[in-house]
């Protein structure tokens, strides 16, 4: 009995496991929540974001893609909102990639994100 008990919950907890797996990729092929480091300062959309750890949100107003970074790890944590086009890839991503170029003042300025395991690029 005791037995039976302990494979129904390890079926269940299975179960579970697979379909919070599953739920990890929304229906654009990207996680819904992703963390990036910035190693200098970043421009992302109108503002720039210090260096820094940031956990990078995907959500959707309507029919437009909306990236929301957050500074980790602080009590006022930088944030900046954005609009973002989804280009599809090739194949899954294998790693994560952060491209940028310099703007006016030496600062990076965010041009596409892509994370390991996604099937489209962000494009800012």
């Amino acid at each position: 009995m005791r037995l039976t008990k302990l494979a129904v919950f390890m079926a269940v907890f299975l179960i579970m496991m697979s379909a919070l797996s599953m739920a990890a990729r929304n229906k654009f092929g990207v996680a819904d929540v992703q963390q990036v480091t910035f190693t200098e300062p970043t421009q992302v959309g109108d503002v720039v974001l210090p260096k820094g750890e940031y956990k990078v949100q995907h959500t959707m107003e309507g029919e437009n893609h909306i990236m929301i970074f957050t500074q980790s790890r602080k009590q006022q944590p930088a944030t900046a909102r954005v609009k973002c086009q989804l280009e599809p890839l090739p194949e899954k991503a294998s790693q994560n990639m952060v491209l940028y170029r310099h703007g006016d003042k030496d600062v990076h300025v965010l041009q596409q994100l892509v994370f390991r395991g996604d099937t489209a690029r962000h494009v800012f």
